[in-house]
């Protein structure tokens, strides 16, 4: 932890925990080793401390901006985990609709396809 601010490192291990579940993350963070261990800190002092640890933009909304840039990047594993954090933090399978169109018409079928595809898959999970 000598890279960061231990602060920001807590407070985004809270919010990315509060986001993504507990268990996965502690079960990331317990995988990690010497190799990866520097980036998951920093991934969660970064990410998750300074990135979604400001009251600007609520946790629903980026959520809703994550979904759009993972998917318009084709990261389909992180998008699946950001799905399931997107509905945690309150957003609808209507609004997952909504934003699947969009990346549809700004990245192409294919990729909506895809999103539609792990969509279907987390919300059958949480139902």
């Amino acid at each position: 932890m000598s890279l960061f601010d231990e602060d920001l490192f807590l407070a985004g291990l809270e919010q990315r925990k509060a986001t993504l579940g507990a268990e996965y993350v502690e079960k990331n963070l317990a995988a990690a080793d010497d190799f990866t261990r520097p980036f998951q800190e920093a991934m969660t002092a970064w990410c998750w401390g300074f990135g979604w640890g400001d009251d600007v933009i609520d946790a629903k909304t980026r959520s809703m901006m994550n979904l759009s840039m993972i998917g318009a990047l084709g990261k389909m594993t992180e998008w699946e985990i950001h799905c399931r954090g997107a509905i945690t933090n309150g957003v609808s399978v209507d609004e997952i609709r909504a934003i699947i169109h969009v990346i549809g018409i700004y990245c192409g079928v294919p990729q909506a396809l895809e999103c539609f595809r792990v969509a279907r898959k987390v919300i059958e999970e949480k139902n």
